[in-house]
C-alpha cells in the first residue's frame, strides 16, 4: 500500500482504493510503529473515498523531514565520479569510498528545497553540466527503521563536484535540487533486490535518453546505509535517504530548461519533473 501527502491530508492507497485520513497528520502517520500492520488495520475501519482525484490534491511526501543521500553505491556511479574529478586529483577518493567500510553519506535537502511529482526542478545557473540521478529513496522513521520507499531525483552539477570534491554541497544542495514522490510505498517485507529503476529524459516531446538498472547492482545494503545515517544523528520526524544511482547519462549530456525527467520504479510508480 502507499501513503500520499495531499492538500486534504494524508491519503492511503490500497488495491486501487483511496482512503483519506482525518485523525493523523502526515508526520504522525508515517512514524507509526509497524507501519504496514497499522495501515492495514486503519483501512479496515475506513470507507474508500469516491471519485478521488489524487493528482489534483497531491503534495510532495515530505513535511518535517530532511533528505540525505548516499553516493558511490553502484559501480557505474563510482566510475563516473572518478572520471569527472580526475583532473582535480580527487579521482581515487571515489574508488576508496566504494571499497571502504564506511559509505558516503551527505545532506541533500530540507522540505522547503524539495519538489514533488509534476513540480519543477532546477539546474544551477553557475553550472554547465547537470544531470538527474534516479534513486530508490528510503523513508527511515523516527526510530531509525526503514518504513517505506519512494522515488528520488538527486539533481547534480557534475562540473562543480568534479572541480573539487569539497564542492559537493554546492553541486548537490540548492533550491529545487531534490524531487521525491509521488508517494511512499509501504511493504510487509523489504523491497525486492530485483526491483527495476528506469530513467527517461524527454526533450521537445522526444525521449532522448533511456536506461534502466536493478537494485541487484548496488554494492551496499540498505540497513548498512541506515546504520551510518542514524549513528549519533536522530530524526524526530524521520528522514529520507537517497541510496545512490546506477544510471549515469554520457558525459556529453547535460540537462537544459524544459527537459522533463521521468523516473519509474517498480511498485512505487513514476516521478516526473520538468527543468524550469
Amino acid at each position: 500500500m502507499k501513503i500520499f501527502n495531499t492538500a486534504l491530508g494524508p491519503c492511503i492507497e490500497h488495491n486501487g482504493n483511496y482512503f483519506t485520513v482525518k485523525n493523523y497528520d502526515f508526520d504522525t502517520l508515517v512514524n507509526q510503529p509497524s507501519l504496514y500492520d497499522f495501515l492495514e488495520t486503519m483501512i479496515s475501519e475506513l470507507t474508500p473515498a469516491e471519485n478521488f482525484e489524487l493528482e489534483a490534491h497531491l503534495l510532495p511526501p515530505i513535511v518535517s523531514q530532511e533528505i540525505w543521500a548516499s553516493g558511490v553505491t553502484y559501480l557505474r556511479s563510482k566510475t563516473a565520479r572518478m572520471e569527472e574529478s580526475k583532473d582535480a586529483g580527487g579521482g581515487d577518493f571515489y574508488d576508496r569510498v566504494y571499497s571502504a567500510e564506511r559509505p558516503e553519506i551527505f545532506f541533500k535537502a530540507t522540505a522547503a528545497r524539495t519538489v514533488g511529482h509534476k513540480e519543477n526542478i532546477k539546474i544551477r545557473r553557475d553550472s554547465k553540466w547537470n544531470v538527474p540521478e534516479p534513486e530508490l529513496t528510503l523513508f527511515v522513521n523516527s526510530s531509525g527503521e526503514i518504513a517505506g520507499y519512494t522515488i528520488g531525483n538527486d539533481v547534480s552539477s557534475r562540473d562543480i563536484e568534479g572541480e573539487n570534491p569539497l564542492y559537493l554541497p554546492q553541486a548537490k544542495s540548492y533550491d529545487k535540487s531534490a524531487a521525491i514522490g509521488p508517494g511512499i510505498l509501504v511493504l510487509k517485507e523489504p523491497i525486492s533486490r530485483e526491483t527495476e529503476i528506469l530513467l527517461e529524459i524527454e526533450r521537445a516531446g522526444e525521449i532522448i535518453f533511456s536506461q534502466s538498472t536493478r537494485l541487484t547492482q548496488m554494492k551496499r545494503e540498505f540497513p548498512e546505509l541506515v546504520k551510518y545515517l542514524t549513528f549519533d544523528c536522530t530524526f524526530k520526524f524521520g528522514c529520507f535517504l537517497m541510496t545512490g544511482t546506477g544510471i549515469v547519462p554520457p558525459d556529453s549530456f547535460s540537462l537544459v530548461k524544459a527537459d522533463t525527467v521521468h523516473i519509474s520504479i517498480e511498485g512505487i510508480g513514476k516521478l516526473s519533473n520538468t527543468v524550469e
